[in-house]
């Protein structure tokens, strides 16, 4: 009997993955990893591990969960060391935890490596912390992508009270998620910044407002891969941005509308 790693690889930059976690990369015969898993982690790869990408875009999914999970199985069944590689954190929107479940029904041994989650690790990178005790000392992770659409199953009400949300993989339900936040007296002009790509060169930040974040989204090209922070610790980004700052060549760009 082999075993599995679930490990998180961080949220794009590739310096972000734990130290266990770049070693089960490097000791693992099988790797299986996700589309925003950065591809510069699997040179660590031993040269005859097997690398089997499972990547997932809306409506187009290379593998579909379930045989996601019987893959894991298998080799493991074959007496392989198995690193699942998931972009961020294998517990926080990474199925992880249904991955898990497949490998306890199946006696595999494995293990859990957690990664930082773009939750925390994107707004870091655009200069906004998700607690100051000046504006927010409470905040929530939330999906912006919900199984079959089910976007009115998420607690809108009792998250207009949450100081931050970090949303993820909003952006198609945007305007819905707009307009249940302001159904419930959730203020229009509450700043909000969209972070597309974050931690990674390509990191692009719009700053707006609840009201505006729609259209603002749209002027600025915003797709998924997207953290959306909704909450005054955004006013934070204007002192203490740094990332696209340290970029010379405007490898990461700023977009303010």
């Amino acid at each position: 009997m082999g075993k599995v790693y679930l490990v998180g690889a961080g949220p794009g930059d590739p310096e972000l993955i734990t130290v266990k976690g770049l070693n089960c990369i490097k000791n693992a015969d099988v790797i299986v990893y996700d589309r925003l898993v950065n591809e510069e982690l699997l040179h660590y790869a031993k040269p005859k591990a097997e690398l089997i990408y499972c990547g997932k875009l809306p409506h187009h999914h290379v593998m579909k969960q379930e045989l996601i999970n019987q893959t894991l199985v298998k080799h493991a069944k074959r007496g392989k060391i198995v690193t699942r590689l998931k972009g961020g954190d294998p517990f926080v929107f990474g199925r992880g935890g249904e991955e898990a479940e497949e490998l306890a029904k199946n006696q595999i041994p494995f293990e859990i490596v957690p990664g930082i989650t773009a939750g925390i690790a994107a707004p870091s990178y655009a200069g906004i912390p998700v607690t100051h005790r000046n504006y927010g000392s409470s905040f929530a992770f939330v999906t912006g992508h919900m199984k079959n659409g089910e976007e009115d199953s998420i607690k809108w009400e009792a998250l207009c009270h949450i100081d931050t949300l970090a949303i993820y993989m909003g952006v198609r339900n945007l305007p819905n998620i707009r307009a249940k936040l302001l159904s419930f007296q959730k203020s229009g002009d509450t700043p909000v910044a969209l972070i597309n790509w974050g931690t990674t060169s390509s990191q692009k930040t719009i700053v707006t407002t609840l009201d505006k974040v729609v259209e603002d989204g749209e002027k600025g090209k915003i797709e998924n891969p997207c953290m959306i922070i909704i909450g005054e610790v955004v006013r934070m980004r204007e002192k203490i941005q740094w990332f696209e700052n340290s970029f010379e060549d405007s490898l990461a760009k700023e977009v303010v509308l």
